[in-house]
């Protein structure tokens, strides 16, 4: 089973691609799509779906995570935090993907055990559990860690496509 784990953002996107094979996770790539903030939102939002688009194709996953928006004191972050994560969700429907979603806590449980881990605790899971060596950005190890939380779930109950009620 191959998952494309998706960290949102307007300016930087994390992703992802983690093999998993019974308990065995293997990394196949991560990066950061990286908009830059000079262009107008519209056209970041065209740039993350174009760059999740061709990542689907040239990596093939079976199935898509992306971690829920968390509701914070700023209204507006929020809102923009939730139309770039539209985007990164429209790739996946858009390839057929079955997409996914994860709480920030869920995916810290999943990970490091501690819904309340810090993100160097995250980090340094997702380094651990997949073998990682080498630079690792924060966005590209919140990906991973959303890709291993659905690895890890997707057989729970917890589990849920985007847009399903609980």
């Amino acid at each position: 089973m191959r998952v494309l784990g998706i960290d949102p953002g307007s300016r930087h996107t994390g992703y992802g691609v983690v093999d998993g094979h019974g308990n065995r996770l293997v990394h196949v790539t991560s990066g950061t799509i990286a908009v830059p903030g000079s262009l107008p939102f519209p056209e970041r939002l065209g740039v993350i779906f174009a760059r999740i688009d061709a990542l689907i194709r040239q990596t093939a996953p079976h199935e898509c995570a992306v971690e829920d928006v968390f509701m914070s004191r700023n209204a507006k972050s929020a809102l923009i935090l939730g139309q770039a994560r539209g985007a990164a969700v429209v790739a996946g429907v858009q390839a057929g993907l079955p997409v996914f979603e994860y709480s920030a806590l869920q995916i810290k449980q999943a990970v490091a055990g501690f819904g309340k881990a810090d993100k160097e605790q995250v980090k340094q899971m997702v380094r651990t559990l997949l073998r990682v060596t080498g630079r690792l950005s924060s966005h590209a190890a919140d990906a991973l860690a959303v890709a291993v939380c659905h690895l890890h779930s997707r057989t729970s109950p917890l589990c849920r496509q985007v847009g399903e009620q609980r």
